[in-house]
This record gives structure tokens, sequence and C-alpha cells, in this order.
């Protein structure tokens, strides 16, 4: 009875640790894409729109939440004189992290492997 508990317990941490990195990956790819679409908006193109959307990628890291991206993203538009404001930026982070959660499902298919089997529907 103890090891199907710990097992249970392992798979719980397990799932948990997947789940966390998926949504990590997607958080970061929303990002990106965040960034390429304030690119294309501040007219910077090709090698340097990747090279801003990195940036955006790295302002992530500065604290949790979403706001230091948009403190960056809306400080970049200002600095340019280019006026969309705050609520336009959210909602082009909401829509990319739906474009996102599709583009990280699309690469790790089964992120578990072929060794685990399915449970449910």
């Amino acid at each position: 009875m103890a090891d199907t508990f710990n097992e249970r317990e392992k798979s719980f941490e397990a799932k948990q640790k997947l789940d966390d990195e998926l949504q990590f990956k997607a958080q970061s790819r929303r990002n990106k894409l965040v960034g390429l679409w304030a690119a294309e908006k501040l007219g910077i193109t090709d090698a340097d729109a990747d090279a801003y959307a990195k940036t955006v990628v790295m302002a992530d890291l500065e604290e949790p939440g979403i706001e230091d991206v948009i403190r960056k993203v809306v400080a970049d538009f200002s600095e340019r004189n280019i006026e969309i404001d705050e609520n336009d930026i959210r909602a082009e982070m909401d829509k990319q992290m739906q474009v996102a959660v599709k583009q990280i499902s699309g690469d790790y298919p089964n992120p578990l492997g072929d060794d685990h089997e399915k449970v449910g529907d």
C-alpha cells in the first residue's frame, strides 16, 4: 500500500513539474511573439526584430508576472512616439498566449514519452 501511495505521489510531482515546464515554455514563446509584434510596430525588421524579441523575453525574467514585459514594451513604444496603450499590449499578450500554447503543444505532442499510457479521456 505504501509503495502505491509513493508511486502516486511521484506521478503527481512529475506531472506538476511537466506542467510547470510547459507553462514556462509557453510564456517564453508568448513573449517572443509579442516581441516580434512590437518590433513590427516599431519598424524593426529581420534579424533586428529577432534580437528585439529576445530582449522582450529577457525582460520577463526581472520579476514574476507580465508587468515587466508590459513596462518594457510601453517604454519602447513611448520612446518612438508610437501610441499603443497598455490595454492593447495586454490584449496582444492574451492573443499570443493562445498561439504559443498551440505551438508548444505541437512541439511536445507526447511530453511524457511513449513509456506512459494515457489515463482517462
